[in-house]
Formats: structure tokens, sequence, C-alpha cells
């Protein structure tokens, strides 16, 4: 009850209400959430929401204003964000575990030059606030649920992510820098595995919980799932997510920080398929783990005890319920998803 009283207090003191909102990558699963959350619960809030070639906007509100624009491009950017007044950086060049083993250069070279762009048109447009999504790839291989001070750069990220991992460790000192030197203000998220609605379900790029869910619903028998059954992750339903970045963009008592962003649960790959096959209404024969397939690492888990304390967040949704919602949207959506 607490942490829901100091939520509310936020919200009636929001100064998100008077502004124009800079959204990049508003139609991916990340930006798509935050979206919905601001319209949902900010009425005098704008969307200035960015997206590029194929990925076309399909959420039509009054109070959102579409531009289609490469984040690669700086005068792209500047043009995007001009007369913003604050910004978050959704925008992402993701895939699983085979994307990020066959493409690794194009992973690093998009999201590197993406983020730098954004950052410095942001300085061009006089933005005064920045949320800066990043990922929890940028850890180090740790035992237990890491927290934000446990970052080590003297030891690499996990040799899946070494490439990606290193792009969101230099945008996070860039973010520190520009905090210290110019007085922008901004947020640092370290997200763990997003999942939910407006995924990219398509196997062969989606991340895991989406590519199982769409397996279970086709009935797919034998089973197959990349990788072990034991591999632990913390994954994070995406209106949760979505709650927390909007959170850190309407508290400006935080000026400069690092927050962990999941559930705060490790949860096993085994108890996701079960889950996704419970939900889906699927009983295979045989499900197999196939272990020459690309995966990543086997554990990764945050402490996010760092935001509930600071800004009263923490996850509403436990990893079942937010496998049943999104099994439920997929199964509705998936003839006009083209994701």
């Amino acid at each position: 009850m607490k942490n829901s009283n100091l939520v509310k207090l936020q919200k009636n003191r929001s100064t998100l209400n008077e502004k124009l909102i800079f959204l990049a990558g508003a139609t991916g699963m990340a930006g798509t959430s935050i979206l919905v959350h601001i319209l949902n619960n900010y009425p005098g809030a704008k969307v200035r929401a960015s997206y590029y070639k194929n990925t076309r906007p399909f959420i039509k509100n009054e109070r959102v204003d579409y531009v289609d624009g490469d984040l690669t491009s700086l005068e792209d950017c500047k043009r995007m964000a001009s007369g913003c007044d604050c910004a978050v950086m959704a925008a992402a060049y993701t895939g699983g575990a085979g994307i990020i083993r066959s493409f690794p250069w194009r992973h690093i070279k998009e999201n590197l030059l993406m983020n730098t762009q954004m950052i410095e048109a942001f300085q061009l447009e006089n933005i005064k606030r920045v949320i800066y999504i990043g990922s929890a790839t940028l850890y180090q291989e740790f035992e237990g649920s890491i927290k934000e001070d446990e970052l080590d750069l003297n030891k690499d990220p996990n040799q899946a992510y070494l490439g990606f991992g290193w792009v969101v460790r230099f945008i996070e000192k860039l973010c520190k820098f520009l905090y210290e030197q110019n007085g922008m203000e901004i947020v640092v998220a370290r997200v763990a595995n997003i999942f939910g609605p407006y995924a990219k379900f398509d196997p062969k790029t989606s991340n895991f919980i989406p590519a199982i869910i769409r397996k279970a619903i086709d009935k797919m028998d034998p089973f197959e799932v990349w990788g072990s059954p034991d591999v632990i992750r913390d994954v994070i339903y995406s209106d949760d997510f979505a709650r927390a970045i909007v959170m850190m963009l309407d508290n400006g008592n935080v000026k400069f920080d690092v927050f962990n962003v999941g559930s705060g649960v490790k949860v096993s790959v085994g108890e996701v398929v079960n889950l996704a096959l419970k939900y889906a209404g699927h009983t295979p024969k045989e499900v197999k783990y196939i272990q020459d397939k690309p995966t990543t690492m086997n554990f990764r888990a945050l402490d996010c005890t760092k935001i509930k304390n600071t800004l009263g967040w923490q996850a509403q949704n436990t990893v079942e319920e937010g496998i049943r919602k999104t099994t439920e949207w997929w199964f509705e959506n998936k003839g006009r998803w083209n994701k």
C-alpha cells in the first residue's frame, strides 16, 4: 500500500501533462507500451512518435504526432525532436540469439549510431530531460541477482553479448558525461528481457518468450526449444516496463541515475515453456530442447531494490500473468500482426 500511494502521489503531481514528449521507436514493442501508458494515464501529454520505413503506426490518437525518420541521421533526429520538452530513447536494433550471432556487427553499429545521433540532436535542440533505455546485457557474468553498482567494467559482458554490451556501457558513460558537462538530465534503465503484446513473434527474429508462445499457439509437436530448460532469466512484462520508464521520466527529483528494471524474479526457460503450453492449451507428445541452436548466457538476474526504494516502482504482473496475457493477445492478433 505504501508504494501504491507513492505512485499515486507522483502521478497527481505530474508535469508530463504539460509536455511534448519525443518517443523514439514508437512502433516497436517497448515504444508502443510506453505510448499506450502515456495516453491512458496522462491526458494532457502529447507525443512526437518516431517510426521508420515499414514499421507503420497503428495506434491513432489526436495527441500523437507520428514522424517518419532515420535515427542514424543527425538531421532526421534534430527534425523529429525539434520543439519537444523531453525524450525517451526506446528505439533499438533488436532480435533473439540467432540475430545476435548472425549479424553481430550490424547489431553493434546500428545501436551505437542511433543512440549517439539522438543524444547529439537532443543537445542541439535543447531537450531538457532524457530517458535512455539500455539493457542488462551490459553486465559481466555474476552469481546471484546483480545490483547497479556491481557492474565491473574490468570484466567483459558475457561473450554472447560482448559487442552490444560494450555499446550499452559506452552510451551510459556518454550519458553521465553529458549530465556532468552540460546539465542535461538523463536517467538510464538497465532493462531485463521485455515481453508482451506488440512483440516480434517470428521465431527467427524474436526473443525467447514470444517465440515459445507462437510455437505453443501453433501446436508445434514435437515442441522444439532452443537451448536448455535450466537457463535462468529475469524478464519483465511490457506494461510494468512502460510504467517504470514513464515514472523515471516524470520524477524530476532524479537528475541522473541508473536503475535496473526487471521483475526481480528468476525464471527458467523450462518454466516459461510450461506456462506457454498451459495457456495455449497445448500438450505436445514431446518437448525437445535443442542444444546446438544459437543461445546466450545461462544465468542473469537483476536486483531491482533501488528503483523500488527511489521511485516506488515494482512489477505488478507476475511472470505467469504476463505470459497468460501475452498468449491471449497473440491468439487474438496473430492473423493481423506481421512481426
